[in-house]
C-alpha cells in the first residue's frame, strides 16, 4: 500500500487511487475517490477492503475523471486496528429515576394547568360505562405509556396479562402477549379474501365483564393467522416530546432530507417523507409516520386500543348487537360543563398533555459516552438518527424556535426483508419504517417496532438485512472493535 498516495487493493483484484485528506481523523476532512463501496476491513492487513459496484463501476469505465466526495473515508481510516475479543453488552435500561415525564419549560400558568389535566385524564382507567370495547387492547393511555414514566412505551410488566380477565372477562390469553414481554397490538396482513388489510384486530372483548351483560363477542383467532404468516405485532411509541416534532416545519425536514446526499448515496441511504392525505404536509408520527398530530394520534388510539369511540372517530369499530352498551360518540364534549375538566373531551386533553410533555433529559457525558457519540456520527447511523431539528414560530411560546434533540430525521426508510412487515399505511410502504426519535433509548426495555428484542446490541444488528439501507453503516458498526462498539451503547443507553 501506498502511504503517500494511498493505493487500496480492492477484493477483485483491481486497484484504484484514493487522495487522503491532510486531517484523516477531522470529522469533516474532504475526500475524492473514484465510486466505491464499502464492504468492510481487513482485520489482519488492518486495511480498508472497497469494492465498486456495478453500476457504479461501468459509469467510472465510461468516464474516468468521474469523482466524488468520500467524507466516508475518514470512517475506514479509523476502523484501522486488528479485531478484538471485547464483548459488547447492552448495558440495559439506565438506572435511578425516570428522566421524563415532565412539562415542557417555559408554559405559561393556564398551559400548565392543561397540561397537569390532560397527564390526569391519561391515567384512568376505562370502564364500559365510560366507553371500554367491545374489543379493546387495554383500558388506559398510561399502561401502554408507562416506561420510564407516563408517556414512555412498554413497562417492565406487561398490564395485558391483568385486564385480560378483569371484572370477569373471559378473555384468553395470545400466545405473544407474556407478563415480562411488551405490549402489544396485533394487525392482519390480508383479509379472509385475500385483499390488504394492515389494521390493528383487538386482542380482548367485554364478553363476561360484570359491567357488560348480553354481550357475545369472540377473539380473533390469532393462532390461525399466525400459522398462515398473517400476524405481525406494534408496541407502543413513545410521546415524549410530541408537541416539539408536531412543530417542526416541513421545510426543516426536507431540508435535512436533501443534506449530505453524496455520502448518503454512497452509503445506500435514500428516505422519503409519509404525507397527509388530507392536506399533503408531512405526517411524523407512528411506526410508519402514518399519524399527522397527536390530536388525530389520540382520538384513533382512544378508539383502536380502548374502544372508546370520539369526535375524531365516532363509530364502534364492532357494532353486533348487544355490545354497543353506550351512546355515541362515547367521548365528547359537555358543554353543560362548567370548567375545562368538564367541558372538554378526554382526546383534546389528551393532545395537551403530549404537546406539553417534555423531552426525556439524557444523562451526564462520560469518556466512553464522548467515544460513543463520535462513532455514531463517524460511521453514518446519524444520517438517519439526525441528532436534532428545529421547530418554527408557533402560538405556544415554549415550542417556538426550540432545538429538538429527538435523533430522528422522520422520514421512511427501507428497513429490508427481516424487519418488514408487510403493512401499507399511507405512503410507506411494506418495509418502510419511521427513523424511530432515540431521545429517551436509555430507558427503553424494548426495541424495534414489534418488540422482538430487549437488548438494544441485537436491535442494532437487527438493521442489517436484505435491502435495509442500514446494511452500509450496519457493515461499518460490525468492523469496529469490540471496545468501539460498546462505546457506542453506552452512548445510546446515556440518552
Amino acid at each position: 500500500m501506498d502511504r503517500g498516495g494511498r493505493r487500496i487493493r480492492f477484493i477483485e483484484g483491481k486497484e484504484v487511487k484514493i487522495e487522503t485528506p491532510t486531517n484523516a481523523y477531522a470529522n469533516d476532512a474532504p475526500m475524492e475517490a473514484q465510486w466505491v463501496r464499502i464492504v468492510g476491513v481487513n482485520l489482519r492487513s488492518a486495511e480498508p477492503l472497497l469494492v465498486l459496484n456495478g453500476a457504479e463501476r461501468n459509469e467510472a469505465m465510461r468516464n474516468q475523471r468521474g469523482r466524488i466526495v468520500l467524507g466516508v473515508l475518514t470512517v475506514l481510516l479509523l476502523l484501522i486496528g486488528s479485531g478484538d475479543a471485547f464483548a459488547q453488552i447492552d448495558p440495559g435500561p439506565r438506572g435511578g429515576p425516570a428522566d421524563a415525564g415532565g412539562p415542557i419549560p417555559g408554559l405559561k400558568p393556564n398551559e400548565l394547568s392543561f397540561f397537569q389535566l390532560g397527564l390526569e385524564v391519561f391515567g384512568e382507567l376505562a370502564g364500559v360505562a365510560n366507553g371500554l370495547g367491545p374489543r379493546f387492547n387495554l383500558d388506559s393511555c398510561a399502561g401502554c405509556h408507562a416506561q420510564p414514566a407516563v408517556g414512555g412505551t412498554s413497562p417492565f410488566i406487561n398490564p395485558q396479562v391483568e385486564v385480560a380477565t378483569k371484572n370477569q372477562a373471559r378473555n384468553e390469553i395470545p400466545f405473544f402477549i407474556t407478563l415480562n414481554g411488551p405490549v402489544r397490538e396485533a394487525r392482519f396482513k390480508f383479509k379472509p379474501d385475500g385483499t390488504r388489510d394492515g389494521g390493528v384486530h383487538a386482542l380482548f372483548t367485554i364478553k363476561g365483564r360484570a359491567d357488560a351483560a348480553g354481550c357475545d363477542i369472540v377473539q380473533p383467532d390469532f393462532l390461525a393467522e399466525a400459522r398462515h404468516d398473517n400476524l405481525v405485532f406494534r408496541i407502543p411509541t413513545p410521546v415524549f416530546g410530541a408537541g416539539l416534532i408536531e412543530n417542526i416545519p416541513n421545510n426543516v425536514i426536507l431540508e435535512n432530507k436533501n443534506s449530505q446526499l453524496a455520502l448518503k448515496k454512497i452509503l445506500g441511504i435514500s428516505g422519503r417523507e409519509n404525507r397527509s392525505g388530507n392536506d399533503g404536509t408531512i405526517a411524523r408520527f407512528g411506526w410508519k409516520a402514518q399519524v399527522k398530530s397527536p390530536f388525530i394520534f389520540s382520538g384513533e388510539a382512544y378508539n383502536v386500543e380502548q374502544g372508546v369511540t370520539n369526535e375524531l372517530f365516532p363509530q364502534e369499530r364492532d357494532e353486533t348487537q348487544g355490545c354497543v352498551l353506550n351512546l355515541l360518540p362515547e367521548d365528547r364534549t359537555n358543554f353543560d360543563g362548567t370548567t375545562p375538566a368538564e367541558f372538554l373531551p378526554d382526546l383534546e386533553l389528551f393532545s395537551f398533555f403530549m404537546r406539553f410533555l417534555a423531552p426525556p433529559t439524557p444523562a451526564q457525558d462520560t469518556p466512553a459516552t464522548i467515544r460513543g457519540r463520535k462513532l455514531f456520527n463517524q460511521i453514518g447511523c446519524s444520517l438517519c438518527h439526525t441528532p436534532r431539528l428545529a421547530t418554527g414560530k408557533t402560538g405556544v411560546e415554549a415550542l417556538s424556535n426550540q432545538e429538538v434533540n429527538l435523533f430522528s430525521d422522520l422520514l421512511l426508510h427501507n428497513m429490508g426483508r427481516e424487519l418488514a412487515d408487510d403493512i401499507f399505511q399511507g405512503n410507506a410502504g411494506p418495509d418502510e419504517f419511521r427513523t424511530a426519535p432515540l431521545w429517551g433509548l436509555g430507558q427503553r426495555i424494548f426495541f424495534l417496532h414489534d418488540g422482538r428484542t430487549a437488548d438494544l446490541h441485537e436491535a442494532i444488528k437487527a438493521h442489517k438485512s436484505p435491502g435495509s439501507e442500514a446494511n452500509r453503516v450496519i457493515l461499518a458498526f460490525n468492523t469496529l472493535t469490540g471496545r468501539q462498539k460498546q462505546d457506542i451503547l453506552d452512548f445510546l443507553r446515556s440518552l
